[in-house]
């Protein structure tokens, strides 16, 4: 199970403010309470900085590399801002790239930055039609991801495609959609990864909480291996590392134990 800190993003009033004055503490802070709570990748995104996003993706780059050792998640539209992410991010560790599409501008701008850093890549499940109405329309269009990517070189192991989670506020059947994607994904391509920004299904609603932690062990039990989510929400992570266990994905209960052993579950039960 691979988790990607989703926090340090514009669009998260604290973060926009934290960017736009420079505050590097705020977000240093952030991106160590998301190390410490269990993030494998640093989400990076800075895209409500439409006219410096380039800029600021570099400080913000800078300023979570100077006290987090975790590998970044680079999210922008922009290939531009991408490519000098990934330059500024260094070798050190395997980068991130959210994200590529099977639209055929954007898929032949972020290809080579995939090939070139090579890279991790989320590939969202839509094409120049925009998103598709139906799990077949996005296993389609997710199969001619996955075969244009493996042919240009890309490893099945760093692909990570994205069933495009909406929320079920504005469609009723949007998490069975994901669900069903998911399955179809997986039986074509069991060695490729599935992964979503959780908290997109409880968009518009109460509870969204709930929500997020019920969707989670319903889109694992279907396959997903890799959320885009908030690690410090302790009932969340609990919630993952329980349904890991159960589903056969954690030997000997290993990573449940350990968060037993923090205390992981004293504070959120």
């Amino acid at each position: 199970m691979l988790i990607v800190g989703e926090l340090i993003n514009s669009s998260r009033k604290a973060i926009k403010a934290a960017i736009d004055a420079y505050d590097a503490e705020t977000i240093k802070n952030v991106a160590k309470a998301q190390a410490e709570a269990g993030a494998d990748y640093i989400d990076i995104n800075c895209g409500t900085f439409v006219q410096d996003e380039e800029k600021r993706s570099r400080w913000l780059i800078e300023t979570v590399q100077e006290v987090v050792e975790l590998p970044l998640c680079l999210d922008s539209p922009d290939p531009k801002v991408l490519e000098a992410g990934l330059l500024a991010a260094g070798d050190k560790h395997q980068p991130m790239i959210n994200s590529i599409t099977w639209e055929k501008e954007r898929f032949q701008a972020v290809l080579p930055l995939v090939l070139q850093y090579k890279a991790k890549i989320i590939a969202l499940c839509m094409g120049d039609g925009g998103i598709p109405q139906t799990a077949s329309e996005r296993v389609e269009i997710a199969t001619q991801l996955v075969e244009a990517l493996t042919a240009a070189g890309v490893p099945e192991d760093d692909i990570y495609l994205d069933p495009l989670v909406q929320p079920i506020s504005s469609a009723d059947e949007a998490g069975l959609q994901t669900l069903d994607t998911i399955r179809g994904i997986k039986g074509l391509f069991p060695k490729v990864h599935c992964i979503c920004g959780l908290s997109n299904i409880s968009f518009g609603l109460p509870n969204r909480k709930l929500l997020n932690r019920i969707f989670l062990v319903q889109a694992m039990s279907r396959g997903m291996d890799a959320y885009i989510l908030d690690p410090t929400d302790i009932d969340l992570m609990g919630t993952l590392y329980a349904s890991n266990a159960l589903l056969g994905r954690d030997k000997f209960c290993t990573k449940y134990l350990k968060a037993h052993r923090k205390g992981l579950y004293e504070k959120s039960i």
